[in-house]
């Protein structure tokens, strides 16, 4: 047995014997806390200490796997290379999935912990040998899960149904979720009537839960384009097809689906990030080649930029005088990722339930300024399955009020500073997610 099994088999015991049809605030809380005393805390150390790459992570699924079992799940391994589910059968009622992931990043961690990852593997990719770090809250989100399974294991008189807990890879490549879903999730362990999942936030304060209506992350493709020209000398240009030129045009022109197509009211990014061609001063290439950042927040504005983009590559092509056979070629680099669109109804009914427990003043709904994708949605989208994504705040109140203050920036996101002040956020994490759990699971 794990730790946490040892530390909590008693108070799990006495949970369950005296659970009420509702549980208290206080209740939860205390319990949760005294969970992260016992145990949780190593629990956080441990993941943070020992992060791994995308569809590496090996030892953490394992030890996720563990600890689940140790709460009393059904745990299967290996879904989607190294994905984790775990079920917990609980009578009659809805399936409800809640949703962590694992992977860490080739970061090399500076943020001055005493237990900063050291941690060295393989990058895939590159064949080199990276640090690796838990820069983008990972860990928290993997032991607010275990957490989140203690308690429900020992509240099991408070709810009706079957709770599946996922451990997801490789959600740094926006790919793992696709992977498990290839791999029959649903399928074999059966569609969720209802998704949730959240992650930590560096930028609010710990603790504060934040859950918006609509797209809270957005769509992410990378699009290709090959521009084939005609090969000439640079003093001759009259002799050839010029791809610098028309990719030139193509860049300028693609600002456009933004500018004018888009509804001013509606978010959208069409960055070309990639700009190759040509070898020497003297010559006119025969070829040059973009790669595309596209963001969106719903499904249409997607395809009317991807619609967009390749219509304005191929008809500047033939106004260049290309041939059919020689028109730029618009690809796909990799599946993307659809935007994670909230169920507008369901937020507001969990919303009310956090505010119940949290108080008003810790439930913000605050509209992100960026367009950060994430790939929970293909948990979510085919089949539609009503789901909330949501935020719980990271960083100590001093903190924030000491970088508005002039003092030291927040680290973000994916930087080698980057750290969590865990306890609050891993317990408020948990907190959260059992309320909404039991909202959505009511005792039959």
């Amino acid at each position: 047995m794990t730790l946490i099994a040892t530390a909590r088999c008693t108070l799990a015991l006495l949970l369950a014997t005296a659970a009420l049809p509702t549980v208290a605030a206080s209740d939860l809380r205390g319990s949760i806390e005294q969970d992260y005393e016992a145990s949780l805390g190593e629990l956080f150390v441990h993941f943070h200490r020992n992060p791994e790459l995308s569809f590496l992570e090996h030892a953490t699924a394992a030890r996720l796997a563990e600890e689940l079992r140790d709460a009393g799940f059904t745990v299967s391994e290996g879904v989607g290379g190294t994905g984790v589910v775990a079920l917990l059968e609980n009578g009659d009622g809805p399936l409800v999935m809640m949703r962590a992931d694992m992977d860490g990043l080739p970061v090399e961690e500076r943020s001055g912990l005493e237990y900063a990852s050291t941690a060295l593997q393989i990058d895939p990719i590159s064949g080199r040998e990276v640090p690796v770090m838990h820069a983008c809250g990972h860990d928290i989100h993997m032991v607010s899960l275990v957490a989140t399974a203690w308690q429900m294991a020992a509240r099991r008189d408070s709810w009706s149904g079957t709770l599946m807990l996922i451990g997801q890879p490789a959600e740094e490549r926006i790919s793992g979720a696709r992977i498990m879903r290839e791999d029959q999730l649903y399928e074999r362990f059966g569609t969720p009537d209802y998704a949730l999942a959240f992650h930590v936030a560096a930028g609010l304060p710990a603790g504060v839960i934040n859950v918006q209506e609509g797209s809270p992350m957005a769509g992410s493709d990378s699009v290709d384009i090959t521009i084939h020209g005609v090969g000439s000398h640079g003093a001759a240009p009259h002799m050839g097809k010029d791809p610098v030129v028309l990719g030139s045009q193509i860049v300028l022109a693609l600002q456009t689906l933004v500018a004018r197509e888009l509804s001013p009211r509606q978010p959208g990014v069409v960055t070309v990030g990639s700009f190759h061609a040509g070898s020497k001063h003297n010559i006119i290439s025969d070829r040059a080649e973009l790669q595309l950042t596209v963001r969106n927040t719903n499904i249409e504005t997607r395809q009317l930029l991807l619609d967009g983009i390749e219509r304005i590559a191929t008809n500047l092509g033939r106004a260049a005088g290309l041939p059919e056979d020689k028109l730029p070629e618009v690809s796909l680099n990799n599946p993307g990722t659809p935007p994670t669109v909230n169920d507008d109804q369901l937020v507001k009914r969990l919303r009310g339930v956090w505010q119940q427990q949290f108080g008003a003043d810790q439930v913000v709904a605050i509209t992100s300024t960026t367009m950060g994708a994430e790939d929970f949605p293909y948990f979510t989208t085919d089949p539609a399955i009503p789901s909330v994504y949501f935020a719980v705040g990271g960083t100590a109140q001093s903190d924030l009020d000491a970088a508005a203050a002039g003092g030291a920036t927040i680290p973000s996101h994916h930087s080698p500073l980057f750290k969590i002040a865990p306890e609050l956020s891993i317990n408020r994490g948990a907190e959260a997610t059992v309320a909404a759990l039991l909202e959505l699971m009511p005792n039959r």
